[in-house]
């Protein structure tokens, strides 16, 4: 096929890569071992080398598979960005297990539905999401529970300061340490040491990605350990200025999220880079985190970006450190993007990709022309192609048509589910349910998403799952849920709904019924209350009318 974006690669930027082959974790072991005293992870007052990160995820692996853990078992790990998460994460994928990443703002019918659909028989998590998980034994197959608390990843006298205001504040649950439930840092400071020998990359799973895709429930996708190190290895060609000198990335976002589990995990351990796991986001103390720790390179979403250059005298910030900002999940404002690089000097760099696809697909080029709302181009080994309803022939330049990708960084397929990979990939292109165009050069744009899908600050949101919930309300009738457009976090929740007659529940009430059983960033911020939707000539909801109709009224 014409690959006309070839021409617009860096100079020093290949059509293919020669890739290493080999486990995931070897990206751990190589660092280790070229550069064993470089700092791997810095969190508050820790700092953590190489050479003890990977002795630490090597006993971490040891003490797994004395508990049991069979090679391809999956381990579900649910923390928010800390060091033990990372360890968890090297430490699993070390035993052979494959990680099931869940989000700590999950509630409990989304926990219930992972972990059973995933057959996850043993879970890491932080001990202030216990409550979360202790009503769920004996309904889910998780067997094994390791858990671990925010002052283990701190150094005298941190850590110990921290326990005492979480004890004050009341959040530190009581866990029920015993048989079935153990400390996780007990596993990590082991002597035994454990590697899994025989993982052959293209086969097993590393990573299992939960995501809605555009419609329906959340599906696993099979990342393999040679999709991952791939992508990996592909964003380092690309990314061909990043990892010369010591680098240090700062981790905003969530390493649950596909994303940040490459840009903010592999990507950096891959260039021995030194991480800086952030738990969470708020933007004032982020802004004092990044003059602490000084990254060089930044990957963000828009709403990240936005909300930064909001606070009170960022302008006046001295940003010098900041070489590289990534920016992806959803569509980056030109505007933002303008002023964010006028504010700090960094250059920021737009990017595509998918759960499906490990994630990344396309960027901007680092040194070359860089398009306004452009996704940029697709990586080495990576065709791209936008095709009509129906068909698998590509469609000119400019005209638009749904994107389809063909690489080594596609899943190997929906865990369980081989009637949505038959809708999903055709003769081996993964149809992304994005409507976009490419134009003469090669550059992408998306245009639209077909189906409902609905982003909000970089996460993203399946209306169904709602609608469900909303279903589950005694006095809601009717249920349907649209993506309205917000300055800051891209898109918000709006639901319209039709109540049972005689019925009398406030939007108040609907909300608050929600808010009880999804996350907040899934929870509606607005809900209406009609008396009819409307429908076609069969029955069915018209979400696009509604949608249309919201929107025109911001």
């Amino acid at each position: 096929m014409e690959r006309p974006w070839l021409s617009s690669y860096d100079t020093n930027v290949p059509a293919s890569v020669h890739y290493t082959e080999g486990p995931l974790f070897q990206l751990l072991d190589n660092a280790a071992a070229d550069h064993p005293d470089r700092t791997a992870i810095v969190f508050r007052n820790r700092r953590t080398s190489y050479r003890k990160l990977l002795a630490r995820c090597e006993a971490l692996a040891a003490g797994l598979k004395a508990h049991g853990l069979a090679k391809g078992d999956r381990v579900a790990v649910m923390a928010p960005n800390l060091p033990s998460t990372i360890l968890s994460y090297w430490g699993v994928l070390k035993a052979g297990g494959t990680v099931v990443m869940v989000s700590p703002l999950y509630m409990e019918h989304e926990l219930t539905r992972i972990l059973k659909d995933s057959g996850a028989r043993f879970m890491i998590l932080l001990d202030m999401l216990w409550p979360k998980i202790a009503p769920l034994r004996g309904t889910i197959p998780v067997e094994q529970f390791f858990c671990f608390s925010i002052p283990d990843d701190l150094r005298f006298p941190f850590g110990q300061l921290a326990r005492f205001r979480l004890k004050r504040e009341g959040r530190l649950p009581d866990v029920p340490y015993g048989r079935g439930v153990e400390r996780l840092k007990k596993l990590a400071r082991g002597k035994a040491r454990y590697s899994c020998p025989d993982i052959d990359p293209a086969e097993d799973l590393a990573v299992l990605q939960y995501t809605g895709g555009t419609t329906g429930t959340p599906k696993g996708c099979m990342l393999t350990h040679r999709n991952l190190s791939v992508n990996t290895q592909q964003c380092r060609t690309v990314l061909h200025a990043v990892g010369h000198d010591p680098e240090v990335f700062l981790g905003i976002l969530p390493y649950f999220h596909v994303y940040g589990l490459t840009v903010c995990l592999n990507f950096p351990t891959s260039l021995a880079a030194t991480l800086a796991p952030t738990p969470r986001f708020v933007p004032s103390e982020l802004l004092e985190t990044m003059q602490r720790v000084r990254p060089t390179v930044f990957p963000g979403a828009p709403s990240v970006y936005t909300a930064l250059m909001q606070q009170k005298g960022f302008s006046k910030m001295d940003f010098s450190y900041l070489r590289y900002c990534i920016s992806g999940s959803a569509p980056l404002p030109e505007e933002v993007l303008r002023r964010f690089e006028e504010s700090t000097g960094a250059k920021v760099i737009e990017g595509y990709g998918l759960s499906e696809t490990s994630p990344v697909t396309h960027i901007n080029p680092l040194e070359g022309k860089r398009k306004s709302g452009s996704i940029g181009l697709p990586f080495p080994d990576t065709d791209a192609k936008v095709v009509a309803e129906g068909s698998m022939e590509p469609l000119p330049p400019g005209m638009p048509g749904e994107l389809a990708i063909r690489g080594p960084q596609v899943m190997k397929g929906y865990w369980g589910r081989p009637e949505d990979d038959a809708q999903a990939v055709k003769d081996g292109w993964l149809l992304t349910g994005d409507v976009a165009v490419m134009d003469e050069e090669g550059y992408f744009f998306i245009v639209d998403r077909k189906k409902d899908l609905i982003i909000s600050g970089g996460f993203n949101i399946y209306p169904r799952e709602i609608e469900e919930v909303l279903y589950r309300h005694e006095e809601v009738a009717e249920a349907v849920v649209v993506g309205v457009k917000h300055g800051r976090r891209g898109e918000t929740v709006k639901a319209f709904v039709v109540l049972k007659p005689g019925s009398h529940a406030a939007p108040v009430d609907i909300r608050s019924f929600c808010r009880r059983r999804l996350a907040n960033y899934k929870t509606p911020r607005e809900v209406e209350i009609r008396d009819c939707l409307p429908k076609s000539h069969v029955g069915k909801i018209l979400r696009r009318v509604l949608r249309d109709e919201a929107r025109a009224e911001k």
